[in-house]
């Protein structure tokens, strides 16, 4: 069986959102293990965070498995850039989209940019996802909550809103939740908060969109390896990243893209309102 990287790992302080060329050891999105089956042939998917970590991940996955892909990202433009490359390596299609989706407009601009590449949008993958670490309430500012909602929750409404009328039956959506939704981390209130709402959205968006043929699920991952990581967390946290969970060790993006495939695929096509956990061992009941 693979040998995955364990803690303690080195310091390694970043500023936010962060970089994959920066951290050690490198996240393993599955350049060299994943292998297509064909399962998302001619599919079109937006992807928002697909820069890097789990985003990078799923485009990897998406692109081998014959979905051609936008991802929408802050402004990390050498990680969006590697992200390309792996999709047109895959001999798929690849939309690069920069900006801030917590606001409306440019949320409207993605799906833009994506019916005008690919003339229609079968997978949404709400992915994106900002997070800061405060030890009390008092420390976290009134732009700091508002922006943890804008860029966490109100761009999955943004987003879908404006992909809706371009996405036929069979379609599916899939939000990023989080085990924070079931288990908050007190020192990621804003954040905790957000991924809870993230899976109460879902539940109600595939309720109503069942009728639509169009189905709505989420994932809840546990401690992943990514950017987010080093540049959102104290030194001592980055230490010991993953070991609280019986695994002990943190999650590659690489583990959590097989099921974003499944969930996006036709072969789930009974799959809708769910929550699937990959979390290394953490149980969400």
């Amino acid at each position: 069986m693979e040998a995955f990287p364990k803690p303690p790992f080195p310091d390694q302080p970043q500023p936010m959102p962060g970089s994959t060329r920066a951290m050690y050891p490198k996240p393993d999105h599955g350049e060299t293990s994943y292998k297509g089956s064909g399962r998302l042939e001619g599919k079109k998917a937006i992807i928002t965070g697909g820069d890097s970590g789990i985003g990078r991940a799923v485009a990897l996955a998406f692109a081998r498995e014959g979905a051609d892909v936008l991802i929408s990202y802050l402004d990390e433009e050498e990680d969006a850039a590697e992200t390309r490359r792996l999709i047109e390596e895959a001999g798929r299609k690849a939309v690069l989209v920069p900006g801030n989706i917590g606001e409306a407009a440019h949320c409207r601009r993605i799906v833009e940019q994506a019916v005008e590449a690919f003339g229609q949008i079968d997978v949404l993958v709400n992915n994106a996802a900002h997070q800061a670490t405060f030890d009390t309430p008092e420390e976290i500012s009134d732009e700091e909550w508002e922006k943890t909602f804008q860029v966490n929750i109100h761009a999955m409404f943004y987003l879908t809103k404006a992909a809706l009328p371009h996405m036929g039956e069979g379609a599916a959506i899939i939000n990023t939740t989080s085990v924070n939704a079931d288990t908050p981390s007190p020192q990621l209130l804003a954040y905790a908060t957000t991924k809870g709402a993230i899976q109460n959205y879902t539940g109600g968006l595939a309720q109503m969109l069942a009728e639509r043929g169009i189905r709505v699920n989420c994932v809840a991952p546990g401690p992943i390896w990514t950017p987010l990581i080093p540049s959102t967390m104290p030194a001592e946290k980055v230490k010991q990243f993953g070991s609280q969970v019986p695994m002990k060790r943190p999650g590659q993006p690489k583990e959590l893209a097989p099921i974003y495939v499944m969930l996006a695929s036709d072969e789930s096509s009974y799959v809708s309102g769910a929550t699937v956990a990959v979390t290394g061992g953490k149980p969400i009941l």
